[in-house]
This record gives C-alpha cells, sequence and structure tokens, in this order.
C-alpha cells in the first residue's frame, strides 16, 4: 500500500519540474492546500443530502403546494398479471407482434394495451411536484454558491487579469474564502453523483453521471496541485447558467408558460455565450497558454487540460440540444415543455407527451369483436389519447 501511495502521488506527475510536496507543506507564514483536506467533503455530502431532504419537504413542497401543482403522480396502470410480467422481465416497449399476442392471449384491443404499457412506464416517473422540489433546491443552492462566487471573486487579482493565477504558482497561499469555496462545491458535486441513482431518472444519465465525475476529477485536481485560482472562475463561471436553468424548470412546472419562455430564452443565451465563448477564450486560453508560458507543462498539467476540453465537448452537445430546442419552439411558435438538459428524441418534458391524456380513468378492456373495416380504421388512427397498432409508442425517459 506504502508503494502504491508513493507512486500515485509522485511528484513529478502532480507538480512541476524542481518542486516537492514537502515545498508545500503548511506553515506558520502560509497554508498551502493539502490533500486530506478534501476528505472533509464526504461526510458533508451526506449533510447536504439531509438538508436537501429537509428542504424539499418543509420548503420546497409547501411552495409547490401554493402554486397549485398537484401532488399525486401519473395515472397508475390498471393490475393485470401477464402485462405485469411481461413489462418487468421481457421489455418495456413491446413491439407490434407481442403486442398483438398478448391482444389475443387477454382478448382486449391493441391500442388498450398500448395504454397500459405507456401508463405503467409512467407510473414508475415521479410527480410533478417532486420534479419541482428538485428543481428549487438546485436553484437555492445554484444561487447561493454563484453569489458567493462573484462576491469573492470581485476582489480578487486574477478575476481581472488571468495571468494572476500562475504568478508564483505552486507556492499561491491557501486563502479560508477558496477552501470554503471548493469544499462546498465538492461536497455539492458528490451529493449529486451519488443521489442521481435516485433521482429522476433522465436519458442522458450516463452523460450526466460523466459530467458529475469530471467536475468532481477537476475541483479535487485542481485542488491538490493549487490551481485554486483558476478552479475558482471555472466554478463561478458554470454556476451562472445553472441558476436559471433551474429557475425556468420551476415555471414550467408551475405552468408559468409566459416566464418559462423569457427564462428559456436567458438561459440559452448565457450557457452558450458563457459555455461556447467566455470559457474557450477566458478559461482555456490561460490554462492552456497563459500557464504554458509562465510555468510550464508537466504531466498532471496535461490530465486537467484534457478533463477541461473535455467539459466543452460536453458544453458543445448541450449546446447543440437547446438550440434544437428553441428551433422548435419557434417553428411552432411557443417553447412549451422543455428541459434542457435532458431532452427526448421529440424534444418533449420528462414525462412523455400522452402522460396528460392519461389522468383520466382507465377504459375498460374491449373485446376484440370488430369487423375488417374497423380494424383498417383503427390503425390508421387514434382515439382519445390512444396510439393505433401501426404506430410508435412516443418516447419517454
Amino acid at each position: 500500500m506504502a508503494g502504491i501511495l508513493a507512486w500515485f502521488w509522485n511528484e513529478r506527475f502532480w507538480l512541476p519540474h524542481n518542486v516537492t510536496w514537502a515545498d508545500l507543506k503548511n506553515t506558520d507564514e502560509a497554508t498551502f492546500p493539502q490533500a486530506e483536506d478534501l476528505y472533509l467533503a464526504c461526510p458533508l455530502a451526506f449533510c447536504i443530502f439531509m438538508i436537501r431532504l429537509v428542504f424539499e419537504r418543509f420548503i420546497a413542497r409547501p411552495c409547490a403546494l401554493g402554486l397549485k401543482i398537484q401532488a399525486n403522480g401519473p395515472q397508475k396502470a390498471q393490475p393485470n398479471a401477464i402485462l405485469e410480467k411481461v413489462f418487468t422481465a421481457i421489455t418495456k416497449h413491446p413491439d407490434e407482434k407481442r403486442l398483438e399476442g398478448l391482444s389475443k392471449q387477454l382478448d382486449w384491443d391493441v391500442r388498450t394495451i398500448q395504454r397500459w404499457f405507456r401508463q405503467r412506464r409512467n407510473q414508475e416517473k415521479p410527480s410533478t411536484l417532486s420534479r419541482f422540489c428538485e428543481s428549487m433546491w438546485r436553484f437555492t443552492f445554484y444561487l447561493y454558491i454563484f453569489t458567493y462566487g462573484v462576491r469573492f471573486l470581485k476582489k480578487t487579482p486574477w478575476l481581472w487579469n488571468t495571468r494572476e493565477c500562475w504568478y508564483n504558482y505552486p507556492y499561491q497561499p491557501l486563502t479560508a474564502d477558496i477552501h470554503y469555496y471548493y469544499i462546498l462545491e465538492l461536497s455539492f458535486y458528490l451529493s449529486l453523483l451519488f443521489s442521481q441513482f435516485t433521482d429522476i431518472r433522465r436519458k442522458d444519465f450516463l452523460i450526466m453521471f460523466l459530467h458529475h465525475l469530471a467536475t468532481i476529477t477537476l475541483i479535487t485536481f485542481s485542488y491538490v496541485n493549487n490551481m485554486a485560482r483558476v478552479g475558482t472562475l471555472v466554478m463561478c463561471l458554470h454556476d451562472a447558467a445553472d441558476v436559471l436553468m433551474e429557475v425556468a424548470k420551476m415555471a414550467n412546472y408551475a405552468k408559468c408558460q409566459r416566464f418559462c419562455n423569457l427564462l428559456f430564452v436567458m438561459f440559452a443565451m448565457v450557457f452558450i455565450s458563457s459555455r461556447l465563448a467566455v470559457y474557450p477564450v477566458w478559461i482555456l486560453n490561460t490554462t492552456l497558454f497563459e500557464s504554458w508560458e509562465i510555468v510550464g507543462p508537466y504531466p498532471s498539467w496535461w490530465v486537467f487540460n484534457l478533463l477541461l476540453i473535455l467539459l466543452q465537448f460536453l458544453h458543445s452537445f448541450w449546446s447543440y440540444l437547446i438550440v434544437k430546442i428553441a428551433c422548435r419552439a419557434i417553428s411552432r411558435g411557443k417553447v412549451g415543455k422543455w428541459n434542457p438538459l435532458h431532452v427526448s428524441k421529440d424534444d418533449h418534458s420528462d414525462i412523455e407527451s400522452s402522460s396528460d391524456e392519461d389522468s383520466g380513468p382507465p377504459p375498460a378492456p374491449v373485446q376484440k369483436h370488430y369487423n375488417s373495416n374497423t380494424n383498417g380504421t383503427n390503425k390508421a388512427h387514434g382515439t382519445n389519447g390512444y396510439l393505433s397498432a401501426g404506430a410508435p409508442c412516443p418516447d419517454e425517459h
């Protein structure tokens, strides 16, 4: 184990040439980042998760109910042992051949079976109330941490001149503000990483998981090798758009459509300008070129910049999704249901588009006693929220 630790903390990887860990030990005159400082983030992440539960229960939920957001989820599918077995053990999206077989086995209309599977899929999704509470929690945290970051950074020289991030590097003392900022951000993203398995399941689960891992790794990397100054710039820049995203989702869940549309436009402008313009021109320029000129490259420098470039690719992907939503909204004359970072194939919100039609009581199974003309009509058209037998089920998360 000692050999593994010695290999992992190799000074030639982590630090610039001719710098050792002994040079960065805390003294009476200066305090430097220490890897063991980050251990505090693990219990703090658990505390943040517990604070979130309390916040959602006693603050966000009453706010949601005050906005007339219903607590009930999607309509539940009527119990059926055969369909439940197919749903849990075989497929949640039966094809036309399987639908026809189930129709003959149960003597149910094909459209009724399609509706059952649609309701059963939606049944596993949380209610709009739960979504609102989750977004309100994230909005509250992002607003606080972004406000803190702006108030702290406006007093620092490296906000106005990014070359200050590298002067006298790595012998830059760690201040209490930087330490607090880092530990709180790291704890929050650790809580998001683990709560992702219990939160609303998204289609881009793996992409968001990769995003959280990259963020946590970047925060850890920049802290351990004392790139904390540029790290604070990266964190503050990313928090700006997140605030608008969460409040726009809250407006969407509260059915404040015009306010949602306005916030969506503001979010798109801030996200695209900050991630595709400010980030590469301001952040990547200083980490790639100014640091090369002042400090020079070394192994962990390459890894740090590769992670920042990976983040830029994610920014480009999400910006593409946002522009795609905006173009479709303009063509339809409205923004409609949206969730910019979790988009289905048809750009609808998290619950599939037919879920609103499923709020009524489920129909009784229909006996298959119709002639060929009726059958042909049913395959050509859907009625009252049903899908025709020949049409695909709407895509959902």
